[in-house]
């Protein structure tokens, strides 16, 4: 191809992800407006209420981002199955992550039916403590639904055909509104429950999301050449141990990094109710942020299987690559540009006790200086899990999350005195390390591939 060409092809892979990710990334907004309903209910229901359901959303999500990558190794194996034209493998490869992921969701439930035990030992203030377990209590009951819905949605995702994410991400959130209000203030002759009933009310949700996905890709005649469901299949070793083999070093990866973001927020739980509600709300608001990256790095996770599959070599993978990286970049400058401007108004929306509103909203200005660094290394993380390059990105991101930012943060937060405001400049350094790191690895792993044919 001449050179004359390449802007072109350039511009037409931006579109084409763009439309692969339009629906991802609205469906993780969903995602990541359930845990903005949860906060404002919450936050509505009392400083003390919003403090246990940060400490409680942390716990939850510090053990679930293992599972929840590991199910990540189904898109760029399903999408190179796909590109590669043999598409005969996909539903015996899907029928074996059903497995895996109810294997991991019992696992998880079981750990966090005793992860209580350890809010006290970890220092949790002690006033957080009991609404902390209530919502721990309620919540991991939709553990199990949770890891299956992972599993078919990442198989619908991996084949290009990504609107049931947006669609059944809205719909879980229309129903935890009115669920998560009447539990928590206990309306509708509900009893009041508080951070318990919001937790009871998410895992009812993710009930609802893991049946209509199922009822969907039983019915839905795009998925029935495929015959997801056509027999039944016990546990295999092979597929699975594959899996886990590309999956769990994703699992870990992305548990490094949710884990400096949960750490953090157990670690501010021990300063108090004022500094651990604010936190919530700004990593909250941060977390919103992040959907949009994370949903066109996943995108572009398919996009780089798919163009391996189809023999695209190094050329293709990085076209799918720069695609992203262009779109992410100008999402990333949008998100910075609001919270710069608008930290006061979002802090206010959710809360009405004006000492945790003002640390909030400063917390705000640190989220908005970590936006770019934060998009690159996702979106360079996703090109190399399109790529099943995982174990040494796991190790880069060890390095980066913890022994950067994690020590970074806990130097200035808890051993200087910074409080909040010294944990969040910890995880700026470690998005910035992660970010150069990741983007070195996918130049150098990329660099060995041959170049597409000219």
């Amino acid at each position: 191809m001449s050179p004359s060409h390449q802007p072109a092809r350039l511009t037409g892979e931006v579109r084409a992800t763009a439309i692969l990710a339009a629906p991802l990334v609205a469906g993780h907004v969903a995602t990541g407006l359930i845990g903005f309903v949860d906060s404002v209910i919450a936050g509505r229901h009392g400083t003390a209420t919003l403090a246990a359901v940060s400490v409680g959303t942390a716990m939850f999500w510090l053990p679930m981002m293992i599972p929840m990558g590991t199910l990540m190794a189904l898109p760029p194996s399903v999408s190179q199955l796909d590109g590669s034209g043999r598409r005969d493998g996909i539903a015996p490869l899907f029928r074996q992550s059903l497995w895996l992921a109810l294997g991991l969701g019992l696992l998880l439930f079981a750990l966090l039916s005793v992860a209580t035990a350890a809010l006290a030992p970890m220092g949790i203030a002690e006033d957080i403590r009991p609404g902390a377990r209530a919502f721990l209590h309620g919540i991991r009951w939709g553990v199990p639904a949770l890891t299956l819905y992972y599993a078919m949605r990442y198989l619908s995702d991996g084949l290009h055909w990504t609107l049931p994410t947006m669609l059944f991400g809205f719909g879980g959130l229309l129903l935890l509104v009115p669920l998560g209000y009447a539990f928590a203030f206990g309306r509708f002759g509900l009893p009041e429950m508080g951070a318990g009933g919001l937790g009871l009310a998410s895992a009812l949700m993710m009930w609802a999301q893991a049946l209509a996905f199922a009822t969907y890709l039983a019915c839905s005649k795009r998925f029935a050449p495929l015959g997801l469901f056509a027999r039944f299949e016990p546990p295999r070793r092979v597929p699975i141990r594959d899996l886990l083999r590309t999956g769990l070093p994703i699992g870990v990866t992305v548990a490094m990094e949710g884990g400096l973001f949960i750490v953090t927020t157990l670690l501010i739980g021990r300063l108090g109710q004022v500094e651990a509600a604010a936190h919530q709300i700004a990593i909250n608001v941060a977390s919103l942020c992040f959907m949009i990256p994370f949903g066109l790095a996943e995108a572009t996770t398919v996009r780089v299987g798919h163009a391996l599959g189809a023999g695209g070599g190094r050329d293709g993978v990085r076209r799918a690559t720069y695609a992203g990286l262009a779109l992410v970049l100008g999402t990333q400058a949008v998100s910075a540009l609001v919270l710069v401007l608008g930290h006061d108004a979002i802090a206010a929306i959710y809360t009405a006790d004006a000492a945790v509103a003002t640390l909030a909203a400063s917390l705000l200005l640190f989220a908005a200086a970590f936006q770019f660094p934060d998009g690159v290394q996702v979106l360079s993380a996703g090109a190399l899990r399109g790529l099943k390059d995982t174990r040494v990105p796991m190790l880069l991101a060890a390095f980066a999350y913890w022994a950067v930012g994690m020590a970074t943060g806990a130097w200035l937060g808890l051993g200087l005195g910074m409080g909040p405001r010294g944990m969040w400049i910890g995880l700026i350094a470690g998005l910035v390390v992660a970010a150069v790191l990741m983007a070195a690895r996918f130049l150098r792993t990329t660099g060995r591939l041959p170049r597409t044919a000219q």
